[in-house]
């Protein structure tokens, strides 16, 4: 039995399509949200469903559940699930840099899923991006420092960001002043350089959360990470540009090569005929595009590239699911 927590955001019904599309081994489905929607019937898929309340004593029974509500639903509920025999696999950032809970791209180190202990983290969903172009240039040529900006789309801020951004460009159009309410200056039309609260050190959360967790994923605790988070008026699927310092001697032709051979990563370079990734492309789909790959001319042995992806997916739902396919295939995920 399966439990979608969070089943009324955009990532729980991500969820809800994705282990339908993929075919998932699930005997029956559940899912639940907050007291106010427990009762909403709900049609996903074909299929009408009942929304339970997310609350103590409510997963027995359910063999995995994945929770996409936010940081205080996984605090408050994740260690009861796991007390009743559910694995619960996190996209929220309360347990990514908990060193007991393992933090897991399956296509980068799915090794991780063999320690866990009833819960498993998903990545943040730029991470998740970036890192399809990153690791598999890394694993060719090591990584020293890794500067990073993001164009991170308005859906990974959810469905009220992207009614902001439609309803201000009917405005702009029609004439009509412009409300900005979800995020602090107008999105459309605009790039707002923040993305998540700022800490003490002028860094966003969401800047701090890309350093922190692609060293833990990639096993590299000492790796130099900088990043500049950026939301752009995007409906769907972040970008980002990656200058990358690596140890050895860089080679183009192998990087590309590296690139197409990663099952996470589509290769799109042809600036001749102006073919490279971009969000519109990218969105609602399983790989992520990497392309404009070239010789960084501020870096010894350095690459520069553009990533984009789903922010839903890869970013979200679909590396869960990857990562639950994963354990079963391993024998790692039976039924109670």
């Amino acid at each position: 039995m399966i439990g979608i927590v969070g089943a009324t955001g955009a990532v729980g019904q991500e969820l809800v399509r994705l282990l339908h599309e993929r075919n998932f081994p699930a005997a029956s489905l559940r899912l639940f949200a907050s007291a106010r929607s427990a009762g909403r019937v709900v049609e996903r898929v074909g299929q009408r469903h009942t929304i339970e309340e997310a609350r103590p004593g409510a997963f027995k029974g359910v063999d995995l559940a994945f929770f996409a509500a936010g940081g205080p639903v996984t605090r408050a509920l994740a260690a009861d699930a796991v007390k009743d025999g559910c694995l619960v696999i996190d996209k929220s950032s309360a347990l990514r840099m908990d060193p007991t809970v393992p933090l897991v791209i399956p296509e980068i180190n799915p090794q991780e899923l063999r320690r866990h202990r009833g819960l498993i983290a998903n990545p943040n969903c730029s991470t998740a991006v970036m890192l399809m172009g990153l690791w598999p240039l890394y694993q060719k040529f090591g990584a020293k420092r890794v500067i990073i900006s993001t164009y991170q789309s308005v859906s990974g801020t959810g469905a009220e960001a992207v009614r902001e951004l439609e309803e201000q460009v009917r405005a702009h159009v029609g004439g009509k002043p412009v409300v900005n309410k979800v995020y602090p200056y107008q999105i459309a039309f605009n790039c707002i350089p923040q993305v998540d609260s700022f800490d003490g050190n002028g860094y966003t959360g969401e800047e701090t959360k890309m350093a922190q967790e692609s060293r833990k994923i990639m096993g590299l605790p000492n790796l130099l990470v900088s990043a500049t988070c950026v939301r752009v008026p995007v409906v769907r699927a972040h970008s980002i540009s990656v200058s990358a310092e690596f140890e050895r001697p860089v080679n183009l032709a192998e990087a590309r090569a590296a690139v197409a051979g990663f099952p996470g990563a589509e290769l799109v370079d042809e600036p001749a005929s102006k073919r490279y990734p971009t969000p519109l492309d990218f969105a609602e789909k399983v790989k992520c595009g990497v392309g404009r790959l070239r010789v960084d001319t501020a870096f010894a042995n350095g690459l520069s590239f553009w990533v984009s992806g789903d922010n839903l997916w890869k970013g979200a739902a679909l590396n869960a699911i990857q990562n639950a396919e994963l354990m079963i295939r391993e024998g790692l995920l039976e039924p109670q």
